[in-house]
């Protein structure tokens, strides 16, 4: 009897969540802020450059200071991973990860930790979650966390998603999520979000979202579970109140949105394709804001089944940060991008463990780019699962690379867009 009852409770609750899921607010446009370049090619702009100069540096001036390097604090963990990163009110910037005795073990706790560009130092680490507050929280038993990603509410608030998982590997994830009224330093309790209405399960999220102009959110996720692809949540806050296919059987997750305009944007996806197809990154194409998205032809970067981290400055200056090789995670290089010139150029190579033998070559991954004034880039990524390493690229610094770049369009460089799957 009393399996009848809870069963009748999920169906109950399953129709409550399609409902609400179904019942969709009128679509809004991508919000009109500071990434946006008003002097971009709006041709340029719908479409992603595919034209690469792979090995190509932008030369250093002696009078534009380097690249500033640092490293996340030290919690004592033997593996850290996952690294995010969001600007506060006060200048500062706030950083999560996970850290534990090894990715998806029970001991793997959230961290966060504050950088003050005043003194260019990090503040101590604290602890955001561990599993056993987790399970308190949600009411439901947490094998692993992971993947945090942080972002801005239009009331002030800083929410903070992340990946559960109840059953399972990463396949069996959910995204819940916590907010916070003082910037990070106390979080409310957890809630799950409620992505599927039956199976809520296999949902994750790794990339920064972005803002609507109805002060809802656009979150980037992915699933894993019978099918690796892209989705495309628009969120009241905690609620899901609506969600697109951004990558249907195409083997591309982890989606990083770049916004071009206010209807416009593109992805970007790790590949997980099998062996012998192309070991390239995966693009899709959205022109209602994200209600609907086109496949289009691969950008033409090696990619290792690796995330990618994008970004897009004031300027119109699109920067991407990836693993540009198609296997292994050795090598971590910084591109940019002018819209109207359709090419991709190596402005800096962060890491590069080629000539090493492969037993010593360390791993380079999961980057993080976020900008604290539009103009300026602070990078995250893991460094050999051991450490954090951080990186800030001053606006001049930017403005220097960007300047050095093609500004002309190469014949062949625009995007062939593929039919809806």
């Amino acid at each position: 009897m009393s399996r009848v009852i809870a069963l009748c409770f999920l169906l109950l609750a399953a129709v409550i969540g399609f409902l609400h899921i179904d019942s969709r607010p009128a679509w809004a446009p991508f919000s009109g802020n500071e990434v946006i370049a008003q002097e971009a090619d709006e041709t340029n702009q719908a479409q992603p450059e595919s034209k690469v100069t792979a090995k190509t540096k932008v030369p250093s001036q002696p009078s534009i200071a380097s690249p500033r390097t640092d490293w996340l604090p030290d919690t004592g963990a033997p593996s850290v991973h996952a690294a995010s990163l969001i600007a506060l009110k006060d200048g500062a910037v706030r950083a999560f990860w996970f850290a534990g005795s090894r990715e998806g073990a029970p001991d793997v706790v959230i961290n966060t930790a504050v950088f003050d560009p005043k003194t260019n130092a990090w503040a101590a680490p604290t602890v955001v979650i561990d599993r056993v507050g987790a399970e308190k929280g949600l009411s439901r038993y947490i094998a692993k966390l992971g993947n945090p990603v942080p972002a801005r509410l239009p009331d002030g608030r800083l929410q903070l998603f992340f990946v559960t998982v109840s059953i399972g590997g990463w396949a069996g994830s959910s995204i819940s999520t916590m907010l916070s009224d003082d910037d990070g330093l106390t979080w409310g309790r957890p809630q799950r979000l409620i992505t599927s209405p039956f199976v809520n399960l296999s949902t994750l999220v790794k990339s920064p979202a972005v803002q609507m102009t109805d002060g809802r959110l656009g979150l980037p996720a992915y699933h894993e579970w019978i099918g690796r692809f892209g989705e495309f949540l628009r969120l009241d806050i905690t609620q899901v109140i609506d969600k697109r296919r951004m990558s249907s059987g195409r083997s591309a997750i982890q989606p990083a949105v770049f916004v071009n305009e206010a209807q416009d944007a593109t992805a970007y996806f790790r590949q997980t394709r099998s062996a012998g197809q192309a070991k390239r990154i995966p693009v899709s194409l959205t022109r209602n804001a994200g209600q609907s998205w086109q496949s289009a032809t691969d950008l033409e970067i090696e990619n290792p089944n690796s995330a990618v981290a994008g970004l897009t400055l004031k300027n119109g200056a699109h920067l991407l940060v990836l693993n540009n090789i198609e296997a292994g995670r050795y090598r971590l290089v910084f591109m940019m991008s002018n819209p109207k010139s359709g090419q991709w150029q190596v402005i800096e190579v962060l890491e590069n463990d080629e000539a090493l033998p492969d037993q010593e070559r360390k791993e380079f991954s999961y980057p993080y780019l976020i900008s604290a004034s539009g103009s300026d880039a602070h990078l995250v990524y893991t460094w050999d699962r051991k450490k954090i390493r951080h990186l800030y690229f001053s606006s001049a610094w930017l403005d220097r690379a960007y300047s050095q770049l093609p500004v002309q369009s190469n014949a062949g460089s625009s995007i062939e867009v593929k039919e809806a799957q």
